[in-house]
């Protein structure tokens, strides 16, 4: 799964499928319409970007071919100036969106993740037919805490209430959110999920609120923002905390008289969709420095649910390890293995700085280890800590106290996080930020904010 890329220039294939690596999303990619034809005949993808014009097959060849066989993967075509006609045919033929060369790829990320999070909403529409109207929770647990969890989310089911969701880097933010509009009386409607911490700032209002034609340059078509796109459904704000200021502003008038206007725009649009936000910052400490408007967090803050940590509930991670290795290994197109008891006490001795993510981390290295039968100890890699200049490891014992001690704060946990993931980088940002699944954007933010410019760049730069 992931990102297909049809484009014939080498430059064009490879910057992008950098880029998109860099912002945590996987593509492939197809020099030609033939190349993509047996790609797509062959894998499943998210979603396609197409270059309309291409050697031999054209995008829109490609599109009708993709039609005619069924395939339900959106398509995103990617067109020059002087083809607008050709784009907006391309539409009426069942292409989802297109921009136009160059475009920016920020926005590329952000079409993206919008698409491939409606199509895992239809995807599970369609299995929850199949299986007769039944769905099974997305919250893998049976503690207390994630009971408990469980109850707060039926508790705001019949409503529209506005929710925010705070926790470590990792807990499952975006997957609770999903839970929510899962069990809401809305959820055949849209759920629409967007990092804040990933959109350029330039951008920012017109993804959010849309646009008019001729609003600004290269707003060559109205586009509706992510708030109309939500519809009744639920609107995911992810990384609240990394919100400029300007954006606050146009946000509590939002969420105040819940109307939007599109950039350009002479009218206002009434807005329907649940509100969800998440943040793993310390809103509290930010409204107090005065990076985050007071008001603006109680509008966010009517009903507050904290994602506790994995080291809070290690009696789940025979749970999720049996979730994620059944995911891991369908992925991988291996058989499930076997976690022996060594296995899952070495799991469970860890204290999971970044949580679920890095439990799955770690289970996908174990099974590229493992013989294909079982996981036992020597195959499971914690990827213990060390400081720089020093080989010397931190067993998980000791850094389970460090970490769970009552005294520390979710910053203090935070800072140490991004130290121990740039000293394994060797420094590398870029590295540190995939590792930990935030944006490049937001850990050079937090290196800022925490004094960690003095971890140097294992290629000698600091912007990497």
């Amino acid at each position: 799964m992931g990102i297909l890329i049809v484009d014939d220039e080498r430059n064009i294939r490879n910057s992008l499928k950098k880029y998109l690596g860099l912002e945590g999303i996987d593509s492939e990619y197809a020099e030609s319409g033939e190349a993509a034809l047996e790609r797509l005949g062959q894998e499943s993808f998210d979603a396609v970007l197409l270059d309309l014009k291409l050697p031999g097959m054209s995008g829109q060849e490609v599109l009708e071919w993709m039609q005619r066989r069924g395939i339900r993967s959106p398509v995103i075509m990617i067109s020059a100036h002087g083809q607008i006609a050709d784009a907006v045919l391309a539409l009426k033929s069942g292409a989802t969106d297109y921009l136009v060369k160059p475009f920016d790829p920020a926005e590329l990320v952000i079409k993206f993740r919008a698409l491939m999070a409606n199509k895992r909403r239809a995807d599970m529409i369609e299995a929850v037919k199949r299986t007769g109207g039944h769905r099974e929770s997305a919250l893998i647990g049976n503690t207390e805490l994630m009971r408990l969890l469980s109850r707060q989310i039926d508790k705001i089911s019949s409503t529209d209430v506005t929710v925010l969701i705070t926790g470590e880097s990792g807990t499952g933010k975006e997957v609770a959110a999903r839970e929510i509009h899962a069990r809401s009386r809305n959820r055949d409607e849209p759920f629409v999920a967007v990092n804040i911490g990933g959109i350029h700032e330039g951008l920012m209002e017109s993804e959010l609120f849309g646009h008019e034609k001729g609003s600004f340059t290269g707003a060559m078509n109205r586009k509706p923002g992510l708030f109309e796109l939500a519809g009744r459904g639920s609107l995911f704000l992810d990384e609240i905390g990394e919100m400029p200021m300007p954006l606050q502003v146009k946000l509590l008038r939002v969420l105040q008289e819940r109307k939007i206007r599109r950039l350009g725009g002479m009218n206002d649009i009434s807005v329907h969709a649940r509100i969800i936000s998440a943040t793993n910052r310390n809103l509290e400490i930010m409204v107090r420095e005065g990076a985050f408007r007071e008001d603006l967090y109680y509008r966010f803050n009517v009903f507050r649910i904290e994602l506790p940590p994995l080291r809070d509930r290690r009696e789940d991670i025979p749970f999720l390890t049996g979730h994620l290795l059944k995911k891991l290994a369908s992925r991988m197109g291996r058989p499930v293995p076997a976690l022996t008891p060594h296995g899952e006490e070495k799991l469970r001795s860890y204290s999971y700085p970044g949580n679920i993510r890095e439990l799955e981390n770690i289970l996908e290295r174990a099974l590229i280890y493992s013989d294909g039968t079982s996981i036992k100890p020597e195959d499971i890699d914690l990827h213990a800590l060390k400081t720089p200049g020093n080989t010397e490891l931190f067993e998980p014992p000791a850094l389970q106290a460090h970490i769970s001690s009552s005294s520390r704060s979710l910053e203090s946990i935070e800072k140490e996080a991004i130290r121990a993931a740039l000293a394994r980088s060797q420094g590398n940002r870029t590295k540190a930020a995939e590792e930990l699944g935030i944006s490049r954007k937001t850990i050079l933010n937090k290196i800022k904010i925490y004094k960690l410019e003095s971890v140097e760049d294992e290629e000698g730069v600091g912007n990497v």
